[in-house]
């Protein structure tokens, strides 16, 4: 059964849906491919990511990125591809991101359960 979301939280993700790039996962199979540097940050709750996470995904929380980002040394122009369980919260993270001067910015749409769907390589327990 998909989720139902708050009619508030689904104003502000389609707003920020609407200023971020977004991606799918057979995107995302081809950016992992393209041979460029790529930092995939996973933006889902710790326990999400240690359930199970894309192979090589950095887990920084949505409720962290904005305060731990520059902690890692990213740089502004970093090709960067966030997801989370569907494209809501990453869009969001995204967001943030570019508002904070981040220019490569890129939300996965379809998320986690587009990285199964997509069959790209994960790490579970």
């Amino acid at each position: 059964m998909a989720k139902q979301h708050s009619p508030r939280f689904l104003a502000i993700v389609e707003a920020a849906r609407a200023e971020v790039a977004e991606c799918e996962a057979a995107d995302l199979r081809r950016m992992l491919d393209d041979g460029q540097p790529l930092l995939v940050l996973d933006v889902r709750e710790r326990h999400e990511f240690e359930s199970g996470h894309l192979e090589g995904a950095v887990h920084l929380g949505k409720g962290v990125i904005e305060r731990d980002i520059e902690k890692m040394g990213v740089a502004d122009d970093a090709r960067l591809v966030l997801y989370c369980g569907g494209g809501f919260r990453s869009a969001l993270a995204a967001k943030s991101l570019q508002d904070m001067g981040w220019t490569n910015v890129h939300s996965l749409w379809g998320g986690w359960r587009g990285i199964q769907a997509e069959g790209l390589p994960t790490h579970t327990p």
